[in-house]
């Protein structure tokens, strides 16, 4: 199966595994909750993917690559101790506290949250010495004489022996006590995951004409070549602060990342002509409705290939109009329950100090977890620095205190309606320069297709219109095709109303 699939059924046996009766007991007992053995190609997103979930559940998130440890780590340390047996005294070896497991109660302690996920990565590339402890830990979910806490759950990762020499083959008895899921690189699920975390829109246009190239393994005399979905998203982030600070990207610095000398060469060619695209199209002109004749010209001589990036370079730019509209539009919804608990509180003689500290410690407890994305980490200093602007003068009334962060909150939606109103316009823009260019062409499909799947434009459209989008995937997006969007967006879709505040 594919990670968004495997990533489902995790979800769903931590939903199981935590049920609890009307006693407060686990409905499933311990021992018959199945540690889940996640077996795959390395670099598809299997340790990705357990942030996700323990943040989507609520619960904590202990991850250790257990190739890093030696026995006496993951076990603890042997020390002597005096025992009493019918009235003689012996010595005998017991052990200190697991790495691990102390890990996982002071995770506890430090974040608040009693059950989470126990993720053990490269679980059969353990040495000799360790393999037997792997092996109790799965059975009987134990390091050495310490049992996993209860409401930990246990997940591990493998890779299997075509990708990796040192690899342990599980026995039939460990195999019997585990959930194993195997799992595929899905180019599909990856696009999805790229147009979420924003990948540099270059990596998004050269999968789409080089599909073939997304996930290679190969050997051959001068050793192993090979390209993984990991390797895309560090080279996206690379690539991106690169461009930032005037860095030239070459075919060395790609090659690092794409170790796989034919691909790499390609991706390296295809990032300068898409440099040259970038300068050929001024993508800010058309989103601001000032396309000129030259670039329809231009369009009418270039390949299919170029048609492509164009159409990638155009929704890269429109998604910065969305994503500027999106985030206006939560800091406004975030702000406005703020303000709203903050007029409550006023009657307790609350002061607003006091609750942006509260709400600073609030967040400072969640990255306490370690399970904030940086664009959450992002949002979050963002809304800070927002309501700390509205902090009035110590000496006002608590009535006037609360009308100057009023006023400030009132600039707040202004900005919110102006950023979406333009992010609207660009889209019509987007559209109009669509229809121009290519008509209802294959162009225009892979851009109802990219906005369908992007999970920002999708919601944008959702919540604020768009009459050319909603005809262009009813009379494009048909057949097979259609059906398996449809199908990703019944999962995915946010419908709301229009937002209204009142105090």
């Amino acid at each position: 199966m594919n990670i968004k699939k495997a990533k489902e059924d995790i979800k769903n046996t931590i939903r199981a595994y935590l049920k609890k009766d009307n006693y407060g007991q686990y409905s499933i007992p311990t021992i018959r909750q199945r540690p889940v053995l996640l077996m795959g190609p390395p670099g598809i997103g299997k340790t990705q993917i357990m942030q996700q979930i323990a943040q989507e559940c609520n619960i904590g998130l202990v991850a250790y690559t257990i190739t890093h440890h030696t026995r006496q780590s993951a076990v603890g340390l042997p020390f002597i101790k005096e025992k009493t047996f019918d009235g003689k005294s012996y010595s005998v070896t017991e052990y200190t506290m697991s790495e691990i497991i102390y890990s996982i109660y002071q995770y506890m302690e430090e974040s608040g949250k009693k059950e989470g996920i126990l993720f053990i990565d490269e679980i059969n590339c353990v040495s000799e010495t360790l393999a037997p402890t792997m092996l109790q830990f799965l059975q009987c979910k134990t390091f050495g004489n310490q049992a996993v806490p209860e409401g930990w759950i246990i997940v591990a990762a493998g890779n299997p022996p075509e990708y990796n020499r040192s690899v342990h083959d599980f026995d039939f008895v460990t195999l019997d006590r585990v959930r194993k899921i195997n799992i595929e690189a899905d180019l599909d699920v990856f696009k999805g995951y790229a147009r979420a975390r924003h990948l540099h829109p270059f990596i998004l246009s050269y999968l789409e004409l080089r599909p073939h190239n997304f996930y290679r393994t190969e050997n051959d005399v001068d050793g192993i070549q090979f390209v993984t979905a990991r390797g895309w998203e560090d080279l996206s982030s690379l690539i991106q602060t690169y461009e930032d600070l005037s860095i030239k990207v070459d075919e060395d610095i790609i090659h690092q990342f794409i170790q796989h000398e034919d691909i790499a060469k390609d991706v390296a060619a295809y990032y300068d002509l898409y440099q040259k695209y970038r300068d050929n199209y001024d993508i800010s002109c058309i989103l601001t409705g000032q396309t000129s004749a030259d670039i329809y010209a231009k369009l009418f001589r270039a390949s299919f290939d170029e048609h492509l990036s164009c159409v990638e370079l155009l929704l890269s730019g429109l998604h910065n109009y969305i994503s500027e509209a999106l985030t206006e539009d939560a800091l406004t919804t975030e702000a406005y329950e703020f303000l709203k608990h903050y007029q409550k509180e006023l009657k307790e003689n609350g002061s607003y100090h006091t609750l942006l500290q509260r709400k600073t410690e609030e967040y400072d407890q969640e990255n306490k977890a370690g399970l904030t994305t940086p664009e959450q980490k992002n949002f979050q200093l963002k809304l800070l620095e927002l309501l700390s602007t509205w902090t009035s003068d110590s000496t006002l009334a608590p009535k006037e205190a609360f009308l100057f962060a009023k006023t400030g909150f009132d600039k707040q939606c202004q900005l919110r309606t102006d950023t979406i109103k333009k992010a609207s316009s660009a889209l019509e823009n987007a559209f109009t320069f669509m229809e121009e260019a290519f008509g209802e062409g294959q162009e225009m499909v892979v851009f109802i297709t990219e906005l369908t799947m992007d999970p920002d434009a999708s919601r944008f459209i959702t919540e604020n219109g768009c009459e050319r989008y909603f005809k262009y995937n009813k009379t494009l997006l048909v057949g097979s095709r259609r059906a398996t969007i449809l199908k990703e967006l019944e999962h995915d879709r946010i419908y709301s109303n229009a937002m209204e505040y009142e105090f």
